[in-house]
């Protein structure tokens, strides 16, 4: 097999030992954001959020070669008005170091994914309004 059909780029569903690379993700993401000042997340905090008996959220990662280098964050919201559940997409980050892997790309489809799997009524996010590059990305993506 060449190097070639190895993929560079995969996503999986992130597991209780994930927890610590979620949470240096995140930081990153505060630093990015210059809002490091607000970020108290530590393992002890989110393992029970993730994986606790009555999880809040979820956490897709994204890896490229094999190593951790994005995540993204969701839960299951409510529309009143469709009487279904919504997927919210709270957080995604690709450091910048791994962007232009199509990891974002790859992560927003698999968002996508899950909530046709789970016959969600809405798939939504919002982005800063100074994020022009994510803006971006998500109109390439066919967002609005």
């Amino acid at each position: 097999m060449s190097n070639a059909a190895i993929p560079r780029a995969t996503v999986r569903f992130a597991t209780r030992e994930d927890v610590p690379v979620i949470v240096s993700l995140i930081r990153e993401l505060a630093v990015y954001e210059k809002l490091e000042h607000l970020a108290s997340a530590t393992p002890e905090r989110l393992e029970p959020q993730l994986f606790g008996d009555k999880p809040a959220c979820e956490c897709l990662i994204g890896e490229h070669d094999g190593r951790p280098v994005a995540f993204a964050l969701f839960f299951h919201n409510f529309s009143t008005f469709l009487c279904r559940k919504g997927l919210y997409l709270e957080d995604l980050f690709v450091l910048p170091s791994a962007r232009g892997t199509g990891l974002g790309k790859l992560l927003l489809q698999r968002l996508a994914q899950i909530a046709v799997e789970r016959d969600c009524g809405r798939f939504e996010w919002s982005v800063l309004d100074w994020n022009v590059d994510a803006q971006a990305f998500y109109e390439r993506m066919g967002a609005t």
